[in-house]
C-alpha cells in the first residue's frame, strides 16, 4: 500500500448520511443519533494494517484489518450487526 493514511480526521460533514443508513437497514433511533454526531477518526496504518478509530462523545468504535484480507467486523454495540 502506498498511501500513508496516519493521521487524526475530523468531520466537516455528512451528507446524505440518512439516506446512507437507511439503505443499510439502520434502525431509526440509531439513525437519528448518528446523524447528530460528528465524529473524529484517528487512522494508525502500519503497511497493509489498519486500526480505525471512531470517537464520538456517544461511543468510540475501533475496526481493526488487513488490506486485501476478508475480515469479520462486529458491530455490537453500534447497531448490533456481524458482516465481513
Amino acid at each position: 500500500m502506498s498511501a500513508d493514511f496516519n493521521g487524526y480526521w475530523k468531520m466537516v460533514s455528512n451528507d446524505n448520511f440518512e439516506e446512507y443508513l437507511k439503505a443499510l437497514d439502520v434502525n431509526v433511533a440509531v439513525r437519528k443519533i448518528a446523524n447528530l454526531l460528528k465524529p473524529d477518526k484517528e487512522i494508525l496504518q502500519n503497511g497493509d494494517h489498519m486500526i480505525i478509530k471512531t470517537l464520538s462523545t456517544f461511543r468510540n468504535y475501533i475496526m481493526e484489518f488487513d488490506v486485501g484480507k476478508e475480515f469479520e467486523e462486529d458491530l455490537a454495540g453500534v447497531d448490533d450487526r456481524k458482516c465481513m
